[in-house]
This record gives structure tokens, C-alpha cells and sequence, in this order.
């Protein structure tokens, strides 16, 4: 079994047994896809919910509108069946508290709900998330069997 990494503004693909990690999201969302038919997951570190609204938009794992794309194909490829594939998303946390009521400043929310809206507008079903807070999470992907290890500091580890 190998452990496949996965930086900030990037994504993998792995069939079981292999786990594939990020660390650190903060206002990031990790966007897990899983088929458990052919046990084929793929997670993509977003930082931004939309490429449209940045010029320097190169790296599509960067963005969730091209990130989740780029991850189903990615997955298909290697033999998963989009009606098989659900999701789960961790992350979208507000780091830092701003006096500000401009949504702008609010980019873990904005995140989730990009990632939300993608994942819906491609059919893909949200099963469970881990989303919001103030704190930071790092999420492990067991292609075994799906499931999706959250690790936080100071609010413990869960399996969801």
C-alpha cells in the first residue's frame, strides 16, 4: 500500500489499497471522490472556489469548478463509473475573524458552497462532510473501503 501525498492546489488518483493525504487544510476544502464499486478514490486540495475570478488561473486543481472535473476524468480513466462516484468534503474553516460583513473575506465558506454547487451541477452526490469551524483539518482516504480519516488539533479525529 502507498501513501500518495497531495500539496495544496493539487490532486491524485489511487485505486485501493492505496491512501491518499492533505495536510493542512485551513480555508482549502479537500474534495474527496470515491467509487466503491471498483474502489477508486481521487482528492483535490482546492484553495479557490472559482477560476473565473482569478487571472492567473493556470492550475486548475487550484479551483473547484476545474478541479472536480479534472478529478472525475482523472478517475474514469482508471476504470470508476461516474454513477458509482459520491463525495465527501472536508475543510472551508474561517481562520482568521475579520470585522468585515463582506463576503469576500469569507473564502472557507465560499469554498465549501463552490465545491457544493460543482459537485451538483455534475451529479455527484455529497454523502458526509466536515466543513466550517476555525480550525485547521488533515484528511486520509482509505480506497479500501472509502472511508475519509479527519484529524484536527484540539477537536480529535473521526472517520466520516
Amino acid at each position: 500500500m502507498e501513501i500518495i501525498k497531495v500539496g495544496m492546489a493539487d490532486l491524485a488518483v489511487a485505486k485501493s489499497p492505496h491512501k491518499l493525504i492533505t495536510l493542512g487544510l485551513g480555508s482549502c476544502i479537500g474534495i474527496v471522490l470515491y467509487d466503491s464499486v471498483y474502489k477508486i478514490g481521487g482528492l483535490a486540495h482546492i484553495m479557490l472556489p472559482s477560476s473565473k475570478e482569478i487571472r492567473n488561473n493556470s492550475n486548475k486543481a487550484k479551483f473547484a469548478d476545474t478541479a472536480i472535473d479534472i478529478l472525475i476524468d482523472k478517475m474514469l480513466s482508471l476504470g470508476a463509473k461516474k454513477n458509482n462516484i459520491r463525495a465527501k468534503i472536508a475543510g472551508g474553516s474561517q481562520m482568521f475573524s475579520f470585522n468585515s460583513k463582506s463576503d469576500v473575506l469569507k473564502i472557507g465558506e465560499r469554498n465549501a458552497n463552490a465545491s457544493r454547487k460543482k459537485l451538483s451541477e455534475c451529479r455527484i452526490p455529497i454523502i458526509c462532510e466536515d466543513c466550517g469551524g476555525n480550525y485547521g483539518r488533515t484528511i486520509e482516504l482509505n480506497t479500501k473501503d472509502g472511508s475519509l480519516l479527519v484529524r484536527t488539533i484540539g477537536y480529535g479525529t473521526k472517520i466520516i
